[in-house]
């Protein structure tokens, strides 16, 4: 049964009981109620039963960021997740969109699931950057006229350096209790390839042997969640064939670890492949769950840093892993770990949501940069690269000079014994 198949019972689990509506970004900015998940159903609901995809009600779904918090606040236990993503693919279908919404989609697809192009675009940025152009561009406002959407790009391209490639295979230090595949992700493997070096180093130092393939490709996070199917069961496929062979997959991006368990649902109706993603999306880890399960080994040295943990939405909503980069965190000495108000509210990045809706991602990017800076902390620690790249945005609109950094590279200090001065200098 295919999940459009699925799509009335899936829809009749929601009571419209309204505890989802406070968790929902877009309903809490503009209090509409089809901007809410229970007006979207209804919106679906709608659609079923003949009412055609118009402009107003794809809009609504647009608007969606999908980022699962009502999937956790729901008490009937309604599969949100399914639901949106079935009728995004339904949109993509069926809705023609306007030819100026073809050409930002077509580019955004074409560039950010190639490392290849991520790569070739990482020269000519650093050059941008180093030359104070970019700072200028932003003054003057004429790429907000030209498009708000590539605007958005240009704003949230973090500060790029030299970028350190890493090997196909890290051996594991001292006795290994673990061989472990190692996802780099697009956007994390070009844009943060430091988070993937401090990765792989901290998997060898908790005794792990660390396979890097080096032809692997987008696991496909973006195209699933834009509801672009067929593009997402490709991508998938590769990924697939590529780690078949690991005994676990280390995944440190949250949307990607979230495709990947989701492989099962995906590939579901295909007889040749449902078995393939099936086992491969039960041997996929985030790397705080997987550290947790593995236990700790090496030594922790103190970091006196204090840090404000940011919940990225496809890793505590959709995988439901929350305690354990907690647990990680407040392993090493001397670290504290303070929370950020109203930590369920996503933070405007989801996927292509900030460069397709930068105006309420903007909203919300400068909401979540409100309740970091009244932390006091001097360091934010996020686990997804979008997240990293739009809340340092909009730390820095805020004029707040607090670092980012990623779980890992905070365990990379400590197992190194590099200080605070090696996290802290990171300012967004």
């Amino acid at each position: 049964m295919s999940a459009q198949d699925d799509l009335p019972e899936l829809l009749g689990d929601c009571v419209h009981c309204g505890f989802c509506l406070p968790t929902c970004p877009t309903y809490v900015l503009w209090g509409e109620e089809m901007d809410s998940p229970r007006g979207r159903i209804h919106l679906m609901q709608q659609h079923i039963e003949g009412a055609p995809l118009n402009a107003p009600m794809v809009q609504h779904f647009d608007q969606c960021l999908g980022c699962m918090a009502c999937v956790t606040a729901c008490p009937s236990g309604v599969q949100y997740d399914r639901l949106i993503e079935t009728t995004r693919a339904e949109v993509e279908r069926e809705h023609p969109r306007s030819l100026k919404e073809r050409a930002v989609r077509g580019a955004i697809f074409r560039l950010f699931p190639y490392r290849r192009r991520l790569r070739a675009l990482r020269g000519p940025l650093r050059a941008y950057q180093k030359s104070g152009l970019d700072r200028l561009v932003r003054r003057s406002g004429v790429l907000e006229r030209v498009s708000p959407s590539v605007a958005a790009m240009e704003r949230l391209a973090p500060p790029l350096g030299k970028a350190p490639r890493l090997p196909e295979f890290v051996a594991a230090r001292g006795e290994r209790r673990a061989t472990v595949g190692m996802l780099t992700g697009c956007v994390q493997g070009e844009f943060f390839p430091g988070v993937n070096a401090a990765t792989a180093r901290v998997l060898a130092l908790e005794g792990c042997d660390v396979v890097i393939p080096k032809h692997q490709g987008c696991c496909g996070a973006l195209s699933l969640h834009s509801g672009r199917e067929d593009e997402a069961r490709a991508f998938a496929r590769r990924t697939v064939e590529t780690f078949e062979s690991a005994d676990v997959i280390v995944v440190n991006s949250a949307g990607c670890g979230s495709a990947m368990k989701e492989y099962r649902a995906l590939l579901a109706d295909d007889p040749s492949w449902a078995a393939r993603a099936e086992a491969l999306s039960a041997r996929t880890r985030d790397l705080a769950e997987f550290l947790v399960e593995l236990g700790p080994r090496a030594e922790r040295r103190p970091l006196p840093v204090t840090l404000a943990y940011h919940d990225a939405c496809h890793l505590s909503h959709a995988q439901g892993v929350r305690a354990q980069p907690r647990a990680l965190l407040g392993g090493i000495p001397e670290l504290t770990v303070v929370e950020i108000a109203e930590p369920d509210l996503c933070c405007g990045s989801a996927g292509t949501y900030n460069l397709l809706q930068p105006e309420a991602a903007s909203a919300l990017g400068d909401r979540k940069a409100v309740n970091v800076d009244a932390t006091g902390a001097e360091l934010l620690v996020a686990a997804n690269p979008g997240c990293s790249m739009q809340i340092a945005t909009a730390l820095q609109r805020r004029g707040a000079h607090i670092a980012v950094a990623h779980t890992a590279q905070v365990l990379d200090a400590s197992l190194r014994g590099l200080g605070r001065d090696a996290l802290v200098g990171r300012t967004s």
